[in-house]
């Protein structure tokens, strides 16, 4: 009986690896329904996270607009504020404008007062000479004329003459008035109280006679002096001019009238000026008010000067000036310098010139 062939893949075998490969199969299974349980749970949580994200989003989408806000509330805030502080500061500005107005208004108001003053006085004059004069007479040799309400004859000692005449004002701040106290006070004025000031006037009116005592046929010429020198008439430093020009007498006693009243006073640099003219002046009229408080330039110090400073620089100035020139002082009343009339007479013996100290009334 011949033998049955083996066969290598039985049924047997079969249903071994069938099994086996469903026991793989159900392996894999389960191990994927265990990975899709734990990927919902995982996904769980970051959707809770991208939640939590959301809300805090929203809330910081909150916080912004509220911020911007109040951003815009500042911004409009600040305009307003920067407005109010401009509105305030036009407001002080208009206001310190107006006080100045009215003070100046004041001013002017004095002023104009004393020009009104001023003018009944020269009215007042003419009545009197007009009817004091019987008859017209013969015309004089004088340019221009004068009027003043003062007693002038007791100044005819006062030399008027010569051929090259030097007029010398004194246009300092102690000009102004007779006491340092009111001096002081009318330096912190406008400029048109300081211009109309009574002794100023005064000054500018003997200035005014001076020049109308020139005679004719003369050469003069008027500086104005401080700390610094100046010729009135414009451009005529160093020059002599004519005194027959009745409209360079005219234009130096209108830059006069214009001139504030400041600063010190400098001797030595006005007769510095004087002693450089030439042909050099025979005669020198001078008006002031006291001895110097500076010499050719200012101390590097400012210090009180005393009346023996002043005297020493009086000394220096008078240095200065060239010899054999008459020197003609009108010496106007000044309060704490009582050197300066027994300096100045003796400057005037010296240089036989005549020494004046008119009365409140001239000219």
């Amino acid at each position: 009986m011949a033998r049955r062939k083996a066969e290598v893949f039985s049924l047997s075998f079969l249903d071994v690896i069938a099994c086996g490969f469903g026991a793989i199969v159900l392996f894999y299974t389960i191990i994927a329904a265990q990975a899709g349980v734990q990927r919902q749970e995982r996904n769980d949580d970051l959707q809770a996270e991208v939640d939590l994200l959301e809300e805090q989003v929203l809330e910081g989408y909150k916080n912004l607009v509220e911020l911007r806000n109040s951003l815009e509330s500042t911004d409009e805030a600040v305009p307003a504020e920067g407005l109010a502080a401009r509105i305030i500061e036009e407001k002080e500005r208009l206001i310190q404008q107006l006080a100045e107005a009215e003070k100046d208004t004041l001013s002017r108001r004095e002023a104009i007062e004393r020009l009104k003053q001023d003018l009944k006085s020269l009215e007042e004059g003419t009545r009197r000479l007009s009817a004091g004069t019987p008859a017209p007479g013969q015309p004089g040799n004088r340019i221009k004329g004068f009027v003043g309400s003062g007693d002038r004859q007791y100044l005819t000692g006062l030399k008027v003459g010569g051929e090259r005449i030097l007029i010398l004002v004194d246009v300092s701040a102690s000009m102004m008035d007779e006491t340092v106290v009111n001096v002081i006070r009318l330096r912190n004025m406008p400029e048109t109280r300081r211009m109309a000031a009574e002794k100023w006037r005064r000054t500018v009116a003997t200035v005014d006679w001076l020049t109308s005592q020139l005679p004719a046929k003369s050469k003069f010429q008027v500086y104005a002096f401080n700390t610094r020198v100046e010729a009135l008439v414009a451009g005529s430093d160093g020059k002599w001019l004519d005194a027959g020009d009745a409209g360079a007498l005219n234009d130096a006693l209108q830059a006069l009238r214009k001139v504030v009243p400041q600063d010190g006073t400098s001797l030595e640099n006005v007769f510095m000026a004087a002693a450089a003219l030439a042909p050099r002046p025979d005669n020198i009229i001078l008006v002031t008010d006291g001895l110097p408080t500076q010499g050719a330039s200012a101390p590097a110090v400012r210090k009180t000067v005393d009346g023996e400073a002043r005297l020493r620089l009086f000394e220096r100035a008078i240095a200065k000036l060239p010899s054999g020139i008459p020197v003609n002082v009108i010496l106007l009343p000044m309060e704490g310098d009582p050197l300066a009339p027994g300096a100045y007479w003796a400057l005037t013996r010296r240089s036989n010139g005549s020494f004046l100290s008119p009365a409140r009334d001239w000219p």
